[in-house]
């Protein structure tokens, strides 16, 4: 079998493009001719641009403004799917009016942006003329254009030699004759005044060598130690232990004049009779 009689027996339709175009003119005839894909992502594109233009639109109307005072209201988009022209013609007008739109806009915006930018500086002016009028109701001037607190006397040549400070010094002799007369008050009340003398209390402990020391011998020892700013007290006998008893003494001291290192000196003299001595307490008085 030849390669012709196997396409003879195939079912092909080699005349498909052709009936194809045969319909599509059809169809163009009664409905319009189609739109390119061009033109359909051109009419996206505008329907975006159409919905951002009416919120535009309606927050400028809520402002209470408008765009250009003989402008009328601006006219709706029709579907761009139901335009008969394929050129594209209508997409190039719709660019350039919103492109005007948006030119009108800048402007708009930059003329706001003036009025503002001059109210700013109004408002600065004023307020630099308000603390300028408050400083001059606050320091007195001299050429008569604001308050004044008290006329200045007038100056006169004559006057350049006077002394302003004799008053001065009188004051300050003044002064210095009562701060004498002060000092001389106080040094005489503090004279008047008794001086106190720092004295304490001594407790001493004076021990024995053993029980058969004459305790009786032992305190007229330790009392025989008489200076200047010493006044014995009482005394009594406290046992130790093993029949051994110490001699408790106090005493009154002047601080400036007897100290406890000089009583143990003193009472341990009497090394017959005392073998130690210890300061039991010692109160200031």
């Amino acid at each position: 079998m030849t390669a012709a009689d196997c396409l003879a027996q195939e079912r092909i339709w080699f005349d498909k493009p052709r009936y194809d175009e045969a319909e599509r003119r059809f169809y163009e005839q009664m409905n319009g001719p189609t739109q390119h894909k061009q033109d359909t992502g051109a009419n996206s594109i505008l329907q975006d641009i159409a919905r951002a233009r009416e919120n535009i639109q309606k927050s400028l109307a809520g402002l209470k403004t408008t765009l250009q005072p003989s402008r009328g209201p601006a006219p709706k988009i029709s579907n761009p799917s139901h335009r008969s022209s394929p050129s594209g013609g209508g997409s190039a007008a719709d660019y350039g009016e919103l492109a005007a739109r948006m030119k009108n806009l800048e402007l708009e915006n930059q003329s706001l942006h003036t009025v503002v930018e001059d109210l700013r500086c109004a408002l600065g002016k004023m307020e630099s003329r308000v603390s300028a009028l408050e400083k001059r109701s606050s320091v007195p001037t001299v050429n008569g254009t604001g308050p004044q607190k008290a006329p200045s006397a007038p100056v006169k040549e004559e006057e350049d030699d006077i002394d302003l400070f004799g008053s001065d010094e009188e004051v300050d002799e003044e002064a210095e004759r009562l701060k004498e007369q002060r000092l001389q008050e106080y040094a005489a009340k503090k004279a008047k005044k008794p001086v106190l003398i720092a004295k304490s209390s001594i407790l001493l402990d004076v021990k024995p060598w053993d029980d058969e020391t004459d305790m009786k011998k032992l305190e007229e020892c330790v009392r025989s130690v008489q200076v200047d700013g010493l006044l014995w007290g009482a005394s009594k006998l406290v046992p130790v232990g093993y029949g051994i008893k110490k001699l408790q003494i106090n005493c009154v001291v002047e601080d400036d004049k007897v100290g406890t290192d000089f009583l143990e000196e003193e009472i341990t003299k009497f090394e017959d009779y005392v073998q130690s001595v210890d300061v039991a307490a010692f109160n200031k008085i």
